[in-house]
């Protein structure tokens, strides 16, 4: 079972903040990683976007989601971790 939802994003990213209102609107608490300040993090994304740092990408256990949708994360919850809403 997954323990956390990451968002990985970067300043200047028009997507990030759609992502993070869609996933805050459903209840879904995220931990966030600015690729761009913490290389680490930019290394995980680069492992899920085939060499690339697309934005945002969200990793939940060993499983990564590049450009998702809030719609995508709150299905893949629904099925596969619910505790990871804030109202469970």
């Amino acid at each position: 079972m997954s323990d956390a939802v990451h968002v990985y994003w970067r300043p200047g990213c028009p997507f990030c903040p759609i992502l993070r209102r869609g996933l805050e609107k459903r209840g879904i608490a995220t931990i966030e990683h600015d690729i761009w300040s913490d290389e680490e993090a930019a290394e995980v994304v680069r492992s899920f976007a085939r060499g690339n740092e697309t934005v945002p990408t969200v990793v939940i256990g060993d499983v990564g989601f590049v450009n998702p949708t809030a719609g995508a994360i709150e299905q893949y919850l629904r099925d596969h971790a619910p505790n990871l809403f804030l109202d469970t």
